[in-house]
């Protein structure tokens, strides 16, 4: 997972993951490759093919109240969804608000993820999306690894 310089400095300045993450929303891209870092603008080639927000939405989601283990969840009482709306292959994701616009900075508060069916950041249950179809993340866990 990749985290952005502003992800990281809000949390080093005192805000919780929590606090710098709801309201933000899950955004899944095709490409040819994913940035490099969190803070380095989407390449020219990559296309959005879906966006996780609230009840589809286009509103950000939040995460449950507190953390326990070193992880915290998805709000369960929430309903994370949206609509594919450009077929393809997704590639990777980021953690951002609706309004980022994917240009390079070190100040918006991003994660970034790869996609895939196993041993990936986010897990999907099949690799081709296509254009009108729904899809809900049901489970979402953040955690810092201790040591």
């Amino acid at each position: 997972m990749k985290r952005s310089t502003g992800l990281r400095n809000a949390m080093l300045s005192g805000g919780s993951f929590k606090s710098v993450f709801d309201g933000s929303v899950i955004k899944v891209y095709a490409g040819s490759v994913a940035p490099n870092s969190a803070d380095d603008a989407l390449p020219s080639d990559a296309v959005l093919l879906l966006t996780y927000s609230l009840n589809g939405s286009g509103s950000g989601v939040t995460l449950e109240s507190t953390a326990a283990a070193g992880t915290i969840a998805k709000n369960s009482s929430e309903v994370w969804q949206g609509t594919i709306v450009t077929s393809g292959t997704p590639l990777f994701f980021r953690v951002q608000l609706p309004n980022d616009s994917n240009a390079a900075s070190t100040d918006a508060n991003r994660l970034q993820g790869s996609v895939g069916l196993t041993d990936a950041d986010l897990i999907v249950s099949a690799m081709t999306f296509s254009a009108g179809d729904e899809r809900r993340l049901n489970y979402f866990l953040a955690s810092i690894a201790a040591g």
